[in-house]
């Protein structure tokens, strides 16, 4: 932001305001939206994230997400965050490029938080997700080029009254899921864990169980996606969506889950093979 030579902010800052910060952007500054391209050549050093889940229980969503990232065949963080509260009433986890996907999380709070304050009202969950769509379209270019990212969002839907999915492609193509879903490179093996663990009605404690159990199921089978750390004590990220708003699972519950999960493992239970 930078005022004009009589010491004025710039006519886009007091101009009739848009309930879309993109929308203002474009006008203040276009460089500072998603999609812009690169030159030809490969992107080296570049982290990616995987893997997160998301499923609906009865009064809401579960959302999470492992800890690592990769660069290439290295490990090269153990404690990354990839779900994040998008508002009061909605959670994304981002799969991809981590750079651009931390950009694109940034952007889309920022969407949400001036469409609340221009216009005094939330914008409804059907709006929010067509808004991500979009801003997912705008990196397109980037797509391309190897550098995708892709998302998955979730919300109490308020005039609903229920939990709700969508998922994205590297097009902006919006599809909202039924019961769960799963992004990353992990994901055939979370969705297959969730296909056997999950049922309707389940319970907000429940489905933080089952998240948990995709996760460490997707890290038995996928090397990019990072099973819970107890030695450090690095518990992938969760998060549910109510009524009463988005709210972060705590560690020491996280804790418990990952010490039951382990416990049924070895006895032979859910994904520990044959008892010994």
């Amino acid at each position: 932001m930078t005022p004009d030579t009589h010491g004025r902010l710039p006519a886009s800052f007091t101009m009739p305001g848009t309930s879309s910060f993109l929308d203002f952007l474009a006008v203040h500054d276009p460089s500072l939206l998603p999609g812009r391209t690169l030159p030809p050549g490969e992107v080296s050093g570049a982290l990616h994230g995987t893997t997160i889940v998301a499923l609906s229980f009865d009064g809401g969503i579960v959302m999470a997400g492992d800890r690592r990232a990769t660069s290439g065949a290295a490990i090269a963080s153990h404690h990354i965050e990839k779900v994040f509260p998008a508002d009061e009433y909605s959670a994304v986890g981002i799969a991809g490029t981590a750079g651009l996907a931390l950009e694109l999380v940034r952007l889309f709070q920022l969407e949400l938080e001036h469409y609340e304050k221009i216009e005094g009202t939330l914008l409804s969950l059907d709006g929010k997700a067509n808004r991500l769509a979009t801003m997912i379209r705008g990196s397109l270019g980037l797509a391309l080029q190897g550098l995708a990212v892709v998302p998955v969002f979730g919300g109490y839907d308020l005039d609903r009254e229920v939990g709700r999915i969508f998922s994205y492609d590297v097009t902006g193509g919006r599809y909202e899921e039924t019961d769960y879903h799963a992004v990353g490179s992990g994901s055939a093996y979370a969705k297959g864990s969730l296909k056997k663990l999950w049922w309707s009605d389940m319970s907000a404690q429940d489905a933080v169980r089952v998240a948990v159990h995709a996760l460490v199921d997707a890290a038995d089978d996928d090397a990019a996606t990072g099973g819970p750390d107890t030695t450090r004590r690095i518990w992938p990220v969760v998060a549910t969506v109510t009524s009463a708003g988005y709210q972060r699972v705590d560690d020491d519950t996280l804790g418990a889950v990952v010490a039951e999960i382990e416990a049924m493992r070895r006895a032979g239970g859910p994904g520990g093979g044959e008892p010994r």
